[in-house]
């Protein structure tokens, strides 16, 4: 039996992770649920799960859930509370899928107390990818990525030896602008980004798609967990998202893990490794799924995706600058306050003007993180 905390309890992947664990009641058990301000939804989560803590991050989110709900379950608030979640004694492995950098101190002061990790919020690894590996080698756990494309270059790693990778292929599904060119973005709608044609995410994650700002972060995140070189690490878009990622190995083997576009999959594979539990959900038909293609992306029409490699490439305190640089701007999108076009512009305005710091603390990374987002909001205000 696994005893899971889950952090992000109320997004996207929070909620499937919960169904993930109704389907497996004998192999999982969560028992920690976090999430930052859905109050109502939190307590009919309370109600199906019945974990021994809940926490809202906001701290009046959760003095309203208090006041309605008069369960066994302890009601926790603040940032505190966040921290109490990743290190509670009861559970053994948190899922971290907050949205953002947000994550990153709660999953280190998880990892640091010796809990498993199942990861889903990249930005962690983004934004202080070297200290959070390193921490995972002191301490002895393990990561396993809840990312589709990471969990299929997970899987597929398990044909061959370090040594015979000749490269990592993630694979894009290019989102809902595939095949526009830079012209034809000028006056897209938030309604438009957010009409995903495979992915059902939060509205972030679905902005960053069509960007393909997500696919830079994932790029990124490849790096550090496979302890792999960006020349050796390609983005290949593939429309139909049924190939979730391959690895090519050096006698021109290439292997990939398929399945149906769908989070619960590498979710329940990231609680279940190193096993395999029975699935209950939806699986590939591939006579149903048909023609597979395979295209490059288009980095003239979506910079973001060259902005985020770039700066993955310079490492330091850069990929921090780019991610916070990027939260924002996405962020500004969503309220309206920018154009599409100006999310590329104000990251690579902010990165290029950022000095970086090249082995940083987590003093460094929360300073550069602080740095990136007042830059972004600066220049946001004069858009």
């Amino acid at each position: 039996m696994k005893n899971i905390s889950l952090l992000g309890s109320t997004g996207s992947i929070g909620r499937q992770t919960i169904e993930v664990a109704a389907a497996n009641p004998d192999k999982m058990k969560i028992r920690v649920l976090a999430a930052h301000t859905s109050d109502e939804l939190m307590e009919q989560q309370i109600k199906a799960v019945e974990p021994d803590l809940a926490v809202l991050s906001d701290k009046d989110a959760a003095a309203r859930l208090a006041k309605r709900y008069h369960g066994k379950t302890e009601i926790l608030a603040g940032e505190e509370g966040l921290l109490t979640a990743a290190t509670y004694a009861g559970a053994d492995t948190v899922l971290a899928s907050m949205v953002g950098y947000a994550g990153l101190r709660p999953t280190m002061a998880a990892i640091k107390c010796g809990k498993n990790i199942a990861l889903a919020n990249k930005e962690t690894l983004v934004a202080a990818g070297s200290l959070v590996m390193s921490a995972v080698a002191e301490q002895g756990v393990s990561l396993t990525p809840v990312d589709s494309e990471h969990s299929a270059i997970f899987q597929s790693l398990r044909g061959g030896r370090a040594n015979e990778v000749k490269r990592l292929l993630i694979t894009a599904s290019g989102g809902p602008f595939r095949g526009r060119k830079r012209a034809d973005l000028e006056n897209v709608t938030l309604a438009q980004c957010l009409h995903h044609p495979n992915w059902s995410m939060g509205k972030k994650i679905t902005v960053d798609s069509s960007t393909l700002a997500n696919k830079g972060l994932e790029v990124i995140e490849a790096h550090w967990l496979f302890n792999m070189p960006y020349d050796k690490i390609d983005v290949v878009v593939h429309p139909q998202s049924i190939v979730h990622s391959l690895v090519e190995f050096c006698d021109g083997s290439v292997i990939s893990q398929m399945g149906e576009p769908d989070m619960r999959l590498p979710i329940q594979y990231a609680l279940s490794w190193p096993e395999r539990y029975p699935y209950a959900f939806d699986q590939l038909d591939l006579v149903k799924a048909g023609t597979l293609t395979f295209e490059a992306p288009d980095t003239e029409a979506f910079p973001s995706l060259r902005i985020a490699v770039e700066c993955g490439k310079a490492g330091g305190t850069l990929p921090c600058v780019f991610n916070a640089a990027n939260e924002e701007a996405v962020y500004a999108f969503l309220a309206d306050k920018i154009k599409y076009l100006d999310i590329p512009y104000i990251t690579e305005t902010v990165t290029q003007a950022h000095q970086n710091i090249a082995v940083p603390t987590i003093e460094d990374i929360e300073a550069a993180d602080a740095w990136g987002r007042e830059q972004a909001r600066e220049i946001i205000g004069r858009l």
